[in-house]
């Protein structure tokens, strides 16, 4: 549907879009992905690829509160061989390629709160840091995303729709 154009690097080394288009990108070992959508259809995307295995010594506590910890041992009973801690990571990866774009703004690994459902694949994360305001008055305060563990990697993924529910 669009013409082929490039898709250069910010500052940031964020993907510089074409107008009227949304997306983002991820790479890891042996693993790219672009996930790209209509500005009319999502505000904004984030998606993160991971190798499965547990994080580097005291990535986890740096990137993470004790509220966010707690739960993960309920995740652990129930599927004791998801690296849990990667699958947290990511979902805050995923979170900041969504937010970055949509804001302007840079988001810390502790300014979203993620929890996960072991269950059902999916996370919500809730902002520690002013929302956002986006098109038709809504406030972006939180994502919601899927996540899965698939070939030796984690991914996750956040949608931001146009009808916004903060998390």
């Amino acid at each position: 549907g669009l013409p082929r154009v490039p898709v250069l690097a910010g500052p940031r080394g964020e993907p510089l879009w074409p107008a009227g288009v949304v997306g983002a990108i991820s790479h890891c070992a042996g693993y790219r992905a672009a996930a790209v959508a209509r500005r009319t259809d999502l505000l904004a995307l984030g998606i993160d690829a991971e190798p499965e295995g547990p994080l580097p010594e005291g990535v986890f506590d740096a990137v993470t509160v004790p509220s966010e910890r707690t739960p993960l041992e309920d995740c652990r009973r129930v599927a004791p061989g998801v690296c849990w801690d990667r699958v947290l990571f990511s979902a805050k990866e995923s979170v900041y390629k969504a937010w970055f774009p949509l804001t302007g703004r840079p988001l810390d690994f502790l300014d979203a709160l993620v929890r996960l459902n072991p269950v059902r694949g999916v996370f919500s994360a809730a902002l520690t840091v002013p929302g956002h305001r986006v098109d038709g008055g809504a406030v972006v305060s939180g994502f919601t995303g899927r996540w899965a563990v698939v070939g030796g990697l984690v991914l996750t993924a956040v949608m931001v729709p146009h009808s916004v529910n903060p998390a």
